[in-house]
């Protein structure tokens, strides 16, 4: 793998405990008949969303106080084609926490145990009145510890 985020392969993928399953539909296929590039990021969408609930992380506790988690940025590194009806693992781990951001890596692996995708994102805590990064509340920390 050459993802700058991955200085040793099987020890980064050691560290996922968490997954979710997807079935590719063929509405995320593209005319050359694999997965087309934009779908992966919906698949991270998803994944990342069952892991925080499988965390019990409260995607509305900052809602109170007028914040909001959203993706700063995110990237996708592709290395074997997915197509049809193919079913996906997608893995879920929290790398680092920041002030007011999470970095979460990516793992997608096909029925045969091959990776497909890796991939990296970072989620930041804004303030809607203002735009602005906010603290996450320690609670949150917490759970994304595993704590």
């Amino acid at each position: 793998m050459r993802a700058t985020y991955i200085q040793d392969a099987a020890e980064w993928m050691a560290g996922f405990s968490f997954s979710t399953k997807v079935k590719v539909r063929f509405s995320e296929t593209d005319m050359y008949g694999h997965v087309n590039n934009t779908k992966v990021f919906a698949y991270f969408e998803y994944a990342r969303i069952e892991y925080f609930k499988a965390l019990g992380f409260n995607f509305t506790a900052g809602s109170e106080t007028g914040n909001m988690l959203v993706v700063a940025d995110i990237q996708c590194d592709y290395l074997k084609e997915v197509f049809f009806d193919e079913e996906l693992t997608i893995f879920v781990k929290t790398a680092s926490i920041g002030t007011s951001s999470i970095d979460l890596h990516y793992l997608v692996k096909n029925e045969k145990d091959e990776v497909c995708y890796t991939g990296r994102g970072t989620l930041v805590q804004l303030s809607s009145d203002t735009g602005k990064g906010v603290p996450l509340l320690e609670e949150q920390k917490k759970l994304l510890l595993g704590k």
